[in-house]
């Protein structure tokens, strides 16, 4: 953390009245300040319905937003002094966040003045942060961070969870986040049974470890109470197909599936690229092609699904990639504004909350074998 932490309004505020109102936190992203007000623009100019809540030192902020028009009624600044950078560790940050400006565009959430927040920063700050000022909904182990990407299912894109949020995560965990998942998708892309598959190093029932053999038994277990329909162990290659529309796996594998995936799309667009400008033939050949080029290369880009969403808190948080330009901050608030005007934060709330009382329900029945309340933990299928 850098500066002395000190919040005071800007000087002029915009009405956001009758707006979905976002909060974002400025000072996250590799490139600073000014890529992040650039990518806001993007979204303003695309979508009249949003509003900002912008967080920073206000003598970084205010020269960039007054060089974007589209920015002047629809973006408040909040003059913050201190930033969490990408060296700090979530422990300190735990203790001593308070006048940060990831603090600040987290606090936006939890007092209801917007209805999601973007961050391009510290991954592990933002979700301490976001533990400790929106807390886990009840019934929640592990929140997971969640992910779009790029498959050749119908809809475009699979769902994969957890990818970075914790490491670790045990056969209920795996659980959860299938739930959440289903949940995500569902509302998001209006599949009314995805498909789940539970990464493992082989589609063997008997492969794998301990925690991914019982987590394959509860998942399948709660497929019809929570309808959706288990396909069973997946692999690697399974993650952008048409096997299935939620993919679930622990933190760990998850976070290096992701970046794996990000680094094969930008190899594969540098390779394409060399290949065309070998000869003049080939550059004949690329600009006979160049529709086709432009759509490949838009279907690949990781940028257009920038924004992870954080998964079992009080509140919708997105986090976009640290490198992320002005197309992949836009691309995070877009999701941020389109989860906000569905209300999903309150679906999956509700949705948790009757996995639980279905829980409870379960452990005072007189008749209930061992297994019941996991099996029925499914909760109400409609969200």
């Amino acid at each position: 953390m850098t500066g002395k932490p000190q919040t005071s309004p800007a000087q002029t505020a915009p009405d956001l009245s009758g707006r979905i109102v976002i909060s974002v936190d400025a000072m996250g992203g590799d490139a600073g300040p000014s890529v992040v007000v650039a990518g806001i623009a993007k979204s303003a100019q695309k979508n009249p319905e949003i509003g900002f809540i912008l967080h920073g030192p206000i003598e970084q902020l205010e020269p960039l937003v007054a060089r974007k028009k589209v920015l002047k009624d629809c973006c408040e600044i909040r003059d913050v002094r201190d930033v969490v950078t990408m060296e700090d560790k979530p422990s300190q940050i735990m203790r001593r966040g308070k006048g940060t400006s990831m603090w600040a565009a987290i606090d936006c959430v939890k007092n209801g003045e917007a209805a999601g927040v973007v961050s391009c920063g510290n991954t592990g700050a933002l979700m301490a942060l976001s533990m400790l000022r929106l807390r886990k909904l009840p019934g929640v182990n592990r929140p997971a961070i969640a992910i779009l990407w790029p498959s050749r299912n119908p809809q475009g894109f699979n769902v994969m969870l957890d990818v970075g949020a914790d490491v670790k995560a045990d056969a209920e965990d795996l659980l959860q986040y299938a739930l959440m998942g289903t949940s995500y998708i569902r509302n998001s892309m209006d599949l009314k049974c995805p498909r789940v598959g539970l990464l493992n190093v082989g589609t063997e029932e008997h492969k794998g470890r301990a925690e991914l053999k019982e987590a394959y038994q509860l998942i399948s277990r709660n497929a019809e109470a929570a309808n959706y329909e288990f396909v069973g162990f997946v692999e690697g290659s399974d993650i952008p197909g048409d096997i299935a529309d939620v993919i679930v796996t622990d933190g760990f594998t998850g976070n290096v599936a992701i970046k794996t995936g990000e680094g094969t799309a930008s190899l594969l667009r540098s390779a394409m690229r060399e290949a065309f400008e070998y000869s003049f033939l080939s550059r004949v050949a690329a600009l006979l092609a160049y529709t086709s080029l432009a759509r490949l290369s838009k279907r690949i880009d990781p940028r257009r699904v920038n924004g992870g969403v954080f998964l079992g808190l009080n509140g919708t948080v997105v986090k976009s990639h640290g490198g992320a330009d002005a197309t992949g901050v836009s691309a995070a608030v877009k999701l941020a504004f389109r989860l906000a005007q569905q209300g999903f934060a309150e679906k999956l709330a509700a949705r948790v909350a009757s996995a639980v009382e279905s829980t409870q329900d379960d452990a005072t029945s007189t008749d209930s074998n061992v297994d019941a309340p996991i099996s029925r933990a499914a909760g109400d299928h409609r969200q």
